[in-house]
Formats: C-alpha cells, structure tokens, sequence
C-alpha cells in the first residue's frame, strides 16, 4: 500500500476542518470550532486500481500561509489549499501564498479548491472562480459532499504517480 501525507490549510473559517471531517467520517456540523494547531487522521482509498492511504493533516487557519509552522509541512506529499467562495478575503493572498507552499513543497502536489458552494448560485461560483488570479481545481460543499470524494481521487490519482 502507499502512503502519502496531504495537508488541508488556507484561511480560518472556510471549511478545511468540515472538509475533513466530511472526507475521514462522512459528517458535517454546522457548529464552528477552531482548530488549534493540527489534527491529523488517515483514510484509504482506491486510486487507479491500488490502495492509496492518505495521512491527512488539517492545520489551524492562518490569513498568511508564512505564519503556519514549517514542521507541519515536512514528509508531505500535497497541500489543499482551502478558500471559501463567499468570502473574497480567504482568496485575496491566494497567489502568494501559492506561491509560498510551493516553495516549500517544490515537488508535491498543490491543489487549490473552491468550499461552500452549497452557499451560492451556479452563476456566482463562475463569477468567483472567473475573477481568481488563481485556476481554481475543485468546488465542494463539505456541508452537502458534494465534490469532496472527487477532490481526493483527484489528488491522489496524482500523488500515487509521484
């Protein structure tokens, strides 16, 4: 079986623990709790034909992705990056801090979704994903789980080639 470490970071309050919970538990709850320092747990999943675990970080949200310890990122594999589609401020650093997880994670997979589409209009998350500085690879509802399985296939269809 192969083993890859992912980690869920962006901003605090857009998802990346509902997102989690939503991946590891098949759960949501729409109560908010910031999540202090890391939590980490593992999932498997089929990928091409092969078992693929996934070690899964969720790390506290941070508005710049320079505040959160570099540790969290060493033996990584990939980083999701989180924004929430209904707040602009969650993707205006998205470019450094892009940027910035790829300079510390040069030969990994980063992946950058789109959460809560639950949230808006078929319209307004083109809008959104238009306006991006950013390709933006996956809209998901962690509340509904829509997309969430596809985001994991999608990053580990990649990370089982590395």
């Amino acid at each position: 079986m192969i083993s890859k470490k992912v980690i869920l970071t962006g901003s605090f309050g857009v998802g990346k623990t509902s997102l989690f919970n939503q991946f590891v538990y098949s759960r949501f709850s729409d109560k908010y709790l910031t999540t202090i320092g890391v939590k980490v747990n593992k999932k498997v999943i089929k990928v091409k034909d092969r078992d693929l675990s996934i070690l899964l970080w969720d790390i506290a949200g941070e508005v710049s992705q320079d505040k959160v310890p570099v540790s969290y990122f060493l033996g990584a594999s990939g980083i999701i990056y989180v924004f929430d589609l209904t707040r602009p401020t969650t993707h205006k650093n998205i470019a450094e801090d892009i940027e910035y997880l790829k300079g510390l994670l040069p030969d990994g997979v980063v992946k950058i979704v789109g959460n809560k589409s639950d949230l808006l209009g078929k319209d307004q998350i083109e809008k959104v994903v238009a306006d991006m500085p950013l390709h933006c690879d996956v809209i998901t509802s962690a509340k509904t789980g829509d997309n969430v399985e596809e985001l994991f296939q999608v990053i580990g269809s990649e990370l089982i080639d590395l």
